[in-house]
């Protein structure tokens, strides 16, 4: 693939990133508390009047609202052949998401933030589960739109729509009062490694095996 070691390398930077943050986060929490606490600061529940909106848009990545859009885009994927696509998209969201993501939450073993939490959630805190899951889905939906739309100029609103989406949930969260800004730091930097280190190989293997079936 074209840009492959570019897209590794910025994949391998991202987890390099979570890495030392997570270091931090276990082992020296004290030395990030004046960032978070600046950070949550400045966006906790800043103006009542956006409570309504966080919490809406903190309901995109929601357990059972991923699980939904998940089952339909594989269901989509699997019915146009895009098999090579599901498979990526599949390990992504079950792998990453949902498997990977709790366990470090239990390895890290970060309480959530003493604010008021104007949502309620029962799990532990690093790395945040919807940023994780946001930029995973919706994450991957920004590289697989090109399958789907011709288009550029739709493409890219579409692609700006997304990313516009996975930011504003990790704003949400942090408004919300239940993670801290290094938790969704760390969710966004987990699945941006793995969605930019994986996707050149998702590429070649998909080019391989159109390649054989054509031969068969």
């Amino acid at each position: 693939m074209k840009n492959k070691l570019y897209y590794q390398f910025a994949g391998s930077c991202f987890l390099l990133g979570f890495t030392i943050l997570g270091y931090f986060v276990k082992s020296f929490p004290k030395f990030i508390q004046p960032f978070d606490q600046w950070l949550t600061g400045m966006i906790y529940n800043v103006n009542d009047s956006f409570t309504p909106f966080f919490v809406w848009v903190t309901k995109f990545a929601n357990p059972s609202t991923i699980i939904i859009l998940f089952l339909a885009v594989l269901f989509v994927l699997i019915y146009g052949k895009q098999y090579a696509e599901a498979i990526w998209f599949g390990l992504g969201v079950v792998g990453i998401s949902g498997l990977i993501n709790p366990l470090l939450k239990l390895a890290f073993g970060r309480v959530r933030p003493s604010l008021e939490h104007l949502v309620t959630e029962h799990s532990l805190s690093f790395p945040s589960g919807h940023a994780t899951a946001s930029m995973i889905l919706y994450g991957s939906l920004i590289f697989l739109l090109p399958i789907f739309i011709e288009n550029k100029t739709l493409r890219l609103t579409l692609q700006i729509l997304l990313g516009t989406v996975i930011f504003t949930i990790g704003l949400s969260r942090i408004y919300l009062g239940v993670h801290y800004p290094t938790d969704v730091i760390g969710g966004f930097s987990l699945a941006l490694g793995w969605l930019l280190w994986s996707f050149p190989v998702y590429q070649e293997k998909r080019f391989v095996w159109r390649f054989q079936n054509k031969q068969h």
